[in-house]
């Protein structure tokens, strides 16, 4: 898996708040240490995933903290498999849920849809695209500019960029956080990291310039 190098101190620590109860039941306070627990191992991933998705470290840490309360909203419907890809995928769903609202986003559409709007999984987008995209930022200068230009994805391509690149999760958990078939989702992948090699070829050479 590639780890794209990003500007220095990506992700700003705080403390999300844990989930409090008044119930004197045994059970269910068990269930919220247990819980909080979860809150503190996967914080920092969830904000991550919120910050380089939706690009503001105020809208991340409201959308973290949203996370974490839609998730223990939605327990009894956790399948009891890895808990990292399915609290990023409501992490995920939410924020590219505010990126429709905000409606801000001017990006550059990567893929064809057939008629019924599906995505076209085409072959040749399947192979991986060269060097893995650490390797068009070698350059320190130009880490900085890492997220300017992740941030120029779509919405739904930069997740799949994220999850992999960022987030370090195999391409079954990615894809898993995604809610997608796997075929999308190394589609999507191979498209955004294409997209991102010339971008930021671009910007290596303005910067030689």
């Amino acid at each position: 898996m590639v780890a794209i190098p990003c500007p220095s101190n990506p992700v700003r620590h705080f403390g999300t708040q844990p989930i409090a109860s008044h119930a004197h039941d045994e059970k269910t306070q068990a269930r919220l240490e247990t819980y909080n627990q979860l809150i503190m191992e996967h914080q920092d991933a969830v904000f991550q995933q919120a910050l380089w998705i939706l690009g503001d470290e105020d809208a991340a840490e409201d959308a973290t903290q949203e996370t974490f309360l839609r998730a223990y909203r939605s327990l009894d419907r956790f399948n009891g498999g890895p808990f990292k890809p399915w609290i990023l995928r409501i992490a995920t769903n939410y924020c590219l849920d505010q990126l429709r609202r905000w409606k801000r986003h001017a990006t550059i559409p990567l893929e064809g849809h057939y008629e019924n709007g599906e995505e076209i999984d085409a072959p040749s987008w399947l192979a991986d695209p060269g060097l893995p995209v650490e390797k068009q930022v070698e350059m320190s200068e130009l880490q900085v500019r890492v997220r300017q230009v992740i941030n120029r994805l779509p919405p739904k391509y930069r997740a799949a960029v994220i999850l992999v690149d960022i987030q370090e999760m195999d391409y079954q958990e990615a894809a898993s956080a995604l809610g997608i078939h796997m075929g999308t989702f190394k589609s999507r992948l191979c498209r955004a990291r294409s997209q991102l090699q010339k971008w930021l070829e671009a910007e290596r050479r303005t910067f030689l310039s």
